[in-house]
């Protein structure tokens, strides 16, 4: 058992950025950003014993805690209106960029926060550079389906910076 708790916090420490991308995707405030990577790392934790080798370890961890993640948004939006993505995960680190890619940075942010849920998470995955097969096995959804969803998804978002 002790050696497979050293393995899952290895895991854990090297996929951190994983889970605090997610979090900071579904998560306003630094509290439900850390309830939520609490509640990841245990369900994770939960789950370590089912997980198949056959499967990226990446894909398997970005299934869980994309289902946490929404979870935890459909509970809290109850008590929120909005949801940011966070300012950790859009850092401009170029001071002198123009004022108007910022500003477009910005409306884009804004614009992802406003989607459904699951809709989120596919652009979140989109945004991660994963392929549509990686998202249909981390969503659950066909790889057809992935491209038909973010296709519209961003069509949405065009309509949208058009009519800014």
């Amino acid at each position: 058992m002790q050696h497979a708790q050293q393995e899952f916090l290895k895991i854990i420490e090297t996929n951190k950025r994983l889970i605090f991308k997610i979090c900071n995707s579904y998560c306003q405030n630094a509290d439900d950003r850390e309830d939520l990577a609490q509640e990841i790392i245990f369900q994770l934790w939960k789950s370590w014993g089912n997980f198949n080798n056959d499967y990226k370890l990446s894909t398997w961890m970005y299934r869980i805690a994309l289902n946490v993640a929404i979870s935890f948004y459909r509970k809290e939006r109850k008590t929120t209106s909005t949801i940011s993505m966070g300012e950790h995960l859009i850092e401009i680190v170029d001071e002198n960029l123009e004022e108007g890619l910022e500003e477009n940075l910005n409306a884009l942010q804004q614009f992802i926060n406003e989607l459904k849920p699951l809709d989120k998470a596919l652009m979140l995955l989109y945004l991660e550079e994963k392929s549509h097969k990686e998202i249909a096995e981390i969503i659950g959804i066909t790889s057809t389906n992935v491209a038909t969803k973010i296709g519209r998804i961003k069509e949405q978002l065009k309509q949208k910076f058009s009519s800014r």
